[in-house]
């Protein structure tokens, strides 16, 4: 039986993947795009899903985000995503776009679906034209399941600088039925999303339309993956893509559905937890770093001071070299655009307050230092002026991300 962590009207699945929802499958191959790894994967649906899904505000953006438009456009529906890496087919013109709607009907070839219900993803270098070649032969290969084993090959085929693959899953009951949200991510540089600056997908057995689907995502994104934050890059290729198969039997969703905060909840912590695994997994990253912004004139004011936050090169730095410089904290703060009272803010590392009512207060370096070594970094400001609340997450900037981003074509 699957292993399970009780939270709330929300229950983390822990061994949970993209294929855990009813109604789904996955696969990954090698096809030859990068060495000898995983480069193509699919996540394929019993039935045509209730789809949505958010892009990057690139001005470039790449090919494949363009052939998933034009499919979501078509009915709302999709029952398959084709992804590979190593290419992102972005800049790459009227012969990009061909490649791209070439992929989809390979695809849709393979699987029998109708060709508006597959949508497209890549990630890799900029500029250079998919293998096409490669992508045919491997889209043949590509024979999905529903074990652990199968979600793994397709959640290694989306990575690129990535060290770990990033899973999450969420079960609720809706109806008396169990409705479960997984997803699978990928994401380490070029991280700085407004919407969004990774990839990643989700997969719920939910009943649920796909108009009412994208407003809960879009609403989710801001406070998830728009909250995260690697080198301030935002990239040309990457999306969130939730399809819902419908198949858990429960009554449609509305948000007037009394058990609507579950699934909410379910897709909100998913999305989160994705976010964080991003944010943790930076290029050459130690440490995690979460700042909690309350006291902001609005929510979206302390969201901004969050991100500036965990945004800002100094602060990142000294967190890298446990260096408990709270003034970097306070430099951030002071060139956002959002309201702030100089005269009346709270800073604290941990539960070490470094500033408070704007004065400095007494701290031990020693413990300071100490509490910056460990995996999770935790800054709280308060700004006194109203109720807003924020919170981002990113990492700390070292060395190795100077080395990976020096090197990342040879």
């Amino acid at each position: 039986m699957t292993a399970t962590k009780q939270t709330a009207q929300v229950t983390a699945v822990v061994d949970g993947t993209v294929v855990t929802p009813k109604g789904f499958q996955a696969a990954g191959v090698s096809a030859g795009l990068r060495y000898s790894k995983n480069d193509l994967g699919v996540i394929l649906c019993d039935v045509p899903a209730s789809a949505a899904a958010v892009y990057t505000q690139s001005h470039f953006q790449a090919a494949p985000l363009k052939v998933t438009q034009a499919s979501l456009a078509v009915e709302q529906k999709l029952q398959a995503v084709i992804v590979n890496s190593a290419c992102a087919n972005a800049c790459t013109g009227a012969q990009g776009l061909k490649d791209a709607y070439e992929m989809r009907e390979l695809c849709a070839k393979q699987f029998g679906l109708a060709l508006h219900h597959v949508a497209v993803a890549s990630t890799g270098v900029i500029g250079e034209y998919l293998p096409m070649e490669k992508i045919r032969a491997g889209i043949k290969q590509l024979v999905p399941g529903v074990t652990m084993a199968d979600a793994e090959a397709f959640q290694t085929a989306i990575l690129t600088t990535d060290t770990v693959m990033k899973r999450a899953c969420y079960q609720t009951t809706i109806d008396g039925k169990t409705v479960t949200v997984g997803g699978a991510a990928k994401g380490s540089g070029m991280i700085h999303p407004n919407m969004a600056t990774m990839l990643a997908f989700i997969t719920t057995d939910a009943n649920v339309s796909s108009p009412v689907l994208h407003a809960a995502l879009r609403s989710i994104t801001d406070v998830s993956f728009n909250q995260i934050t690697v080198d301030g890059d935002t990239s040309t290729n990457d999306m969130v893509v939730v399809m819902a198969s419908g198949l858990a039997g429960n009554d449609k969703l509305t948000p007037d559905h009394p058990d609507w905060e579950h699934f909410y909840e379910a897709l909100r912590k998913t999305c989160e937890d994705l976010a964080k695994q991003i944010a943790k997994d930076g290029e050459g990253a130690t440490k995690l770093i979460e700042v909690r912004v309350r006291g902001a004139k609005t929510d979206e004011e302390a969201k901004k001071i969050a991100k500036q936050i965990v945004g800002s090169n100094l602060v990142k730095t000294a967190v890298y070299g446990a260096d408990a410089n709270w003034g970097r904290i306070i430099g951030a703060i002071g060139y956002s655009d959002a309201e702030v009272n100089p005269d009346n803010v709270d800073v604290a590392i941990g539960t070490m307050v470094m500033l408070k009512g704007s004065e400095p207060q007494p701290f031990s370096e020693e413990e300071a230092a100490a509490y910056l070594q460990q995996e999770t970094v935790v800054i709280e400001v308060d700004l006194h002026i109203g109720d807003g609340v924020g919170v981002a997450w990113g990492c700390d900037l070292t060395y190795d991300y100077v080395k990976i981003n020096a090197s990342y074509r040879t």
